[in-house]
C-alpha cells in the first residue's frame, strides 16, 4: 500500500513539471522597438483556452490610439518595418473586424496611449495559435507585432487606414 502511495505521489510530481514545461511552450513574447532600435514595449503572448492572450506594454509612443497588428514574417528591419510583410492572413480574408469578408488573423483591436507616451493592451484572439496548424504564428518565416501611427478604422483593406508602422518586435518562444 506504502509503494502505491509512494508510486502516485512520483507521478502527480512528474505531472507537474511536464505541465510546468508546457507553459514554456504555449508562451511567446516580443521586444518591440521604435525606428530608431530603442525599445518602447513587450508583448506576451500565452495560449489560453479559446484563444491566444495578448498582452502589450508599451512607453514612449505619441499620444492617441494605435493599431496594433501581427505581421505575416518575423522580420522587423528598421526604420519602416517593411520586412515585417502584411498582416497575418492564412486565410486570405479581407482586413477588419467590421468588415464582412473579414478579418485577417492578425487584426487586434487599437491600443490607446496617454499623454506620457504610456500604453497597455489586453485582449485575447481565437484567429491564431502559438501551437501547430496554418494559424501558427510560428510558421516557416514567423511573425511580428507592429504598432503603426494611426488607429485602426476595422474595415478598409488591407491595412485599416493604420498609418506607418512604429514599433516592431519578433514573436518569438518565451526562454528563446
Amino acid at each position: 500500500m506504502r509503494s502505491l502511495a509512494i508510486a502516485a505521489s512520483f507521478t502527480v510530481a512528474l505531472a507537474g513539471c511536464a505541465s510546468m514545461q508546457s507553459g514554456t511552450d504555449s508562451t511567446a513574447t516580443a521586444d518591440i522597438k521604435n525606428s530608431g532600435g530603442q525599445s518602447v514595449g513587450t508583448a506576451t503572448l500565452t495560449q489560453v483556452p479559446g484563444g491566444v492572450r495578448i498582452v502589450i506594454d508599451a512607453k514612449s509612443l505619441p499620444p492617441g490610439a494605435h493599431a496594433v497588428h501581427i505581421h505575416e514574417i518575423g522580420k522587423c528591419e528598421g526604420p519602416a518595418f517593411t520586412t515585417s510583410g502584411g498582416h497575418f492572413n492564412p486565410e486570405r480574408k479581407q482586413h477588419g473586424t467590421m468588415n464582412a469578408r473579414g478579418a485577417h488573423a492578425g487584426d487586434l483591436p487599437n491600443m490607446s496611449v496617454d499623454g506620457l507616451g504610456n500604453g497597455r493592451l489586453e485582449t485575447v484572439t481565437d484567429r491564431v495559435t502559438l501551437g501547430a496548424g496554418a494559424s501558427s504564428v510560428f510558421d516557416a518565416d514567423g511573425s511580428a507585432i507592429v504598432i503603426h501611427a494611426a488607429s485602426d478604422d476595422f474595415k478598409t483593406d488591407p491595412t485599416g487606414n493604420a498609418g506607418g508602422r512604429i514599433g516592431c518586435g519578433v514573436i518569438a518562444r518565451k526562454g528563446m
